[in-house]
């Protein structure tokens, strides 16, 4: 069985070497069909490109194996490596992105239902307190949960949410067509 804590610990400094932020890293999968998904981001755009996911990739892979060639085997058997930017309906793992993203439309899934039974909420972030979140809930009103209290949680595809997230950077595009707006 694989210790996730301790890959993420190796696969953060990996990231952090490379001026990248960690997002998630997630093993799934079962036998010889397991991937390792690794999600960063630079943390003045919150993108990565193609070069960076290569790059964390080379790293972690290296990094993997100079462990295993020392007898430290983080994963057993087979796995597929997946590095990638966490995309426009981004996972929400760390505290401080229900903060950066506050103003978003996200989906809150939670380990412990809420006093009301509901197992999820969807709603617009209202930023951090301490350690809990704050999620305005259009029927419901202000909901606060713990942020250990929270299974999963993503942002919903919204046009605010592709409004604030622009490619910062249109090189390698085909095509660049934009739409004028009427008055």
């Amino acid at each position: 069985m694989s210790d996730i804590a301790r890959i993420e610990t190796v696969v953060a400094s990996e990231a952090k070497a490379l001026g990248l932020d960690l997002v998630r890293v997630l093993l799934f999968g079962q036998g010889d069909d397991r991937t390792l998904q690794i999600m960063a981001e630079r943390p003045d755009t919150r993108q990565l490109n193609i070069d960076d996911c290569a790059s964390l990739s080379r790293r972690i892979s290296d990094k993997f194996d100079a462990l295993e060639e020392a007898g430290d085997v983080l994963i057993e058997d087979a796995y597929r490596l997946e590095v990638s930017s966490p995309g426009i309906d981004r996972p929400l793992t760390r505290l401080k992105d229900y903060s950066d993203w506050a103003g978003h439309e996200a989906r809150v899934h939670f380990v412990t239902p809420m006093e009301d039974g509901r197992k999820q909420v969807r709603g617009i972030l209202a930023g951090v307190e301490g350690e809990q979140v704050l999620v305005d809930d259009p029927k419901a009103g202000r909901i606060v949960v713990d942020f250990a209290n929270i299974d999963s949680a993503k942002l919903m595809l919204t046009d605010a949410l592709i409004s604030a997230t622009v490619p910062l950077s249109t090189e390698g595009a085909d095509e660049i067509v934009t739409q004028e707006q009427e008055d």
